[in-house]
């Protein structure tokens, strides 16, 4: 079992803390806060050994987990990283590019493993369907959240949306050409609400909202492709997936069929993948041990982080035109 500790015990802390110690992979050693104080309390309530340096708790394990706030990312998997550990860090991966495309050149060098908190790839709904999606041309992303203080600190784009910049770099294999964005700011000092529309070469466009001023949470993707439209319930944990072929030449009665202007004939029909519920927090976690012991590649790589990371700052660069 890999020996693992928390960097960071404050709302998502104390789920991977919990899950940590659930999992049959890792052996949690413990976690340091920099509340000493809220430390204390969350040692004593659940029983968790408190370290009370950065450097103590990273020389006693062979993983650390960063679930700091997003300005100290870089600094904890620097230290970590020279230190020959391996580094689990939650979205976004660091504040800036640059420090994110340090993290990778010290990760190269020092020849450790690194993956990045982007859990909505372990959706059981996404799972479901990814391999489905094939070269989708039009995608519509819909992630709204009530108001809640915690996150405001960032723009909504690096809060909420990069979620779904990242699913969508996982599925549309071209390059980024184009992008437009606006952002509101309602109750923040930076954007509550986006919209941005990224073309990409091979001339897929995708469309994207945050808010998280929003009356409800809503987590929806819509994947357009020929020949299927692709709709995932992030939030809900449900696929819908339409797909069309060629009719048969005896329709049956059930059957939809449609005809185009040119007489064409296509048939409707609905897959249903199978939708097996997990605990994807659990999953990242698990799989990035796999990749350790396997010596295989993250499922969510440090490359891939900063690319989302990049189109994210893309997009909220558009704001200040």
């Amino acid at each position: 079992m890999l020996k693992v500790g928390v960097l960071g015990a404050g709302h998502l802390g104390k789920i991977h803390l919990r899950l940590l110690q659930q999992s049959d992979k890792y052996e949690l050693v413990g976690f340091y806060d920099e509340n000493q104080e809220s430390g204390a309390k969350i040692a004593e309530e659940f029983g968790y050994k408190q370290f009370h340096t950065i450097a103590t708790l990273i020389h006693a394990v062979d993983v650390i987990d960063i679930v700091t706030p997003t300005l100290s990312h870089y600094k904890c998997a620097k230290v970590a990283i020279k230190s020959g550990k391996h580094v689990f860090i939650e979205k976004p991966i660091s504040n800036t590019v640059a420090e994110a495309e340090e993290i990778i050149s010290l990760a190269n060098e020092y020849n450790v493993k690194g993956q990045v908190g982007h859990v909505e790839r372990f959706n059981p709904a996404f799972i479901a369907t990814k391999d489905l999606i094939e070269n989708p041309m039009f995608i519509e992303t819909h992630r709204l959240a009530e108001f809640n203080p915690r996150g405001t600190d960032v723009p909504v784009v690096l809060d909420l949306m990069i979620h779904d910049i990242d699913a969508i770099l996982s599925v549309v294999p071209s390059k980024v050409k184009l992008i437009n964005a606006s952002g509101v700011s309602v109750i923040s000092e930076t954007p509550d609400i986006a919209n941005a529309r990224i073309e990409f070469e091979n001339g897929c466009v995708a469309n994207l909202t945050a808010s998280r001023i929003s009356l409800k949470n809503m987590r929806k993707s819509r994947f357009f492709q020929k020949d299927a439209y692709i709709s995932i319930d992030f939030l809900e944990k449900k696929c819908e997936v339409v797909k069309m072929k060629d009719a048969p030449e005896e329709p049956g009665d059930f059957d939809m069929i449609l005809q185009n202007a040119e007489g064409e004939k296509k048939q409707i029909y609905f897959a249903n993948p199978v939708i097996e519920q997990n605990n994807a927090i659990l999953d990242e976690l698990n799989s990035f041990a796999d990749a350790i012991n396997n010596n295989t590649v993250p499922i969510v790589t440090l490359e891939q982080g900063t690319n989302a990371l990049r189109v994210a700052y893309q997009i909220i660069d558009c704001f200040k035109k």
